[in-house]
């Protein structure tokens, strides 16, 4: 039985570059960073490597970087970190309906604690509204956060412009870029960003590894405490196999990035034309145009997005209901409920997202089985076209 892997968006393969960059550091390169003798100073260099490979993808300084042990890490040490800073000045946060719930789950346990957090709507592409973010600052606004792509539905946000409105009120300006990272082309200094989230799994390194980019002269509270490690920011000895491995990994994303962008985005576009052209009653979420050139997120009229995702694994065939981090949940997507599908809809959506192993073989096998596991869950839904919901 062939193997499919089309779930990028939730991790990808370690690439055979980064795992051999890896092994030493596990080995014979073991050294703590912190150590003052040949063995230590040997792991500290290597993290100054990769904290200049990871600045140079998204052209930051390798002071900017710290490292975090992911993007969920990240994003709670913005929301909180901003909070304790910035109290005083205030204690409303805008963000939107559609954040990774790293994000959501943050503001809300802020809300308890008293702060105002504004939940931006989004349009039928899933793109914020600009002119209902600047009419929601007010003048006890600290941070905005908008991410750069959103891991559903894959739709990119206009964040420059988000982050210009951010910079004429003298706010702080984050954005999620755990999706965006390899897959948009990103310049943090262009596109005005104060904090941004990053995760190396996604980019082919490994798991339980990320950063946070702050920007020089940006100052929020440390959100773990103990050692001086990441220049006396985020405490705890580093995971310096996985901090090579994500230098590593973010090198080969700005070396290969436009074969990976051409790459991704013309296997999805023949996958999504082939379902739209083979199978009846679907509909693509979010935007055509400005999407993650990997994703694909498509409701499949009349049946349940979960019987399809069972069935395509006895294909040998991996993909996704929504986010991975919340796959298991019973609960509509956030994302979807936002856009404005209908709950009946939303249970029939499957995210497909392709990368950078996968092949145009890949792409007919999956349509292929796709056609006849649709078919046979149509055959016995109670609800059809006809009949109707």
């Amino acid at each position: 039985m062939r193997n499919v892997y089309l779930d990028y968006s939730a991790t990808t393969p370690v690439k055979d570059e980064v795992l051999k960059e890896m092994i030493p550091y596990f080995t014979e390169k073991f050294g703590n960073p912190s150590s003052l003798y040949d063995k230590g100073l040997e792991s500290k260099d290597a993290v100054t490597r990769a904290r200049t490979q990871v600045a140079e993808l998204i052209n930051a300084k390798p002071g900017e970087i710290f490292f975090t042990a992911g993007g969920t890490e990240s994003d709670n040490w913005v929301v909180f970190g901003a909070a304790e800073k910035l109290k005083s000045k205030g204690n409303h946060i805008i963000t939107t309906k559609v954040e990774h719930h790293a994000m959501l789950h943050s503001c809300a346990a802020l809300e308890k604690e008293g702060f105002d957090v504004t939940y931006l709507d989004i349009d039928e592409e899933g793109f914020v509204d600009l002119k209902q973010l600047e009419d929601s600052i007010t003048d006890k606004t600290i941070l905005i956060s908008i991410m750069l792509v959103n891991n559903e539905i894959g739709t990119i946000q206009p964040v420059k412009e988000a982050a210009a409105i951010a910079k004429k009120h003298n706010i702080l300006f984050h954005t999620d870029a755990v999706q965006a990272l390899g897959n948009v082309p990103i310049d943090v200094k262009d596109m005005g960003i104060d904090l941004m989230s990053m995760s190396a799994h996604k980019i082919y390194g490994p798991k339980g590894i990320g950063a946070l980019y702050i920007r020089k002269g940006v100052s929020i509270a440390n959100y773990m405490y103990g050692g001086g490690q990441e220049n006396r920011k985020r405490a705890g000895t580093e995971n310096l196999p996985a901090i090579v491995g994500f230098g590593k990994a973010a090198q080969l994303a700005e070396e290969n990035f436009d074969s990976h962008v051409k790459h991704c985005s013309e296997l999805r576009d023949y996958l999504r034309d082939r379902i739209l052209k083979e199978i009846p009653d679907t509909r693509v979420n979010g935007s055509t145009e400005h999407r993650h050139p990997g994703n694909l997120n498509v409701t499949f009229e009349y049946i349940e997005g979960e019987s399809i995702l069972l069935l395509l694994n006895q294909f040998g065939i991996s993909v996704s209901t929504g986010s991975a981090c919340s796959s298991a949940s019973l609960e509509p997507s956030h994302v979807l409920s936002a856009l404005g599908v209908p709950v009946e809809m939303i249970h029939g959506t499957v995210r497909f997202t392709v990368g950078d192993f996968t092949t145009k073989e890949d792409i007919d096998y999956v349509v292929d089985n796709l056609k006849t596991v649709v078919g046979k869950l149509r055959e016995i839904s109670s609800v059809n076209a006809e009949k109707g919901w």
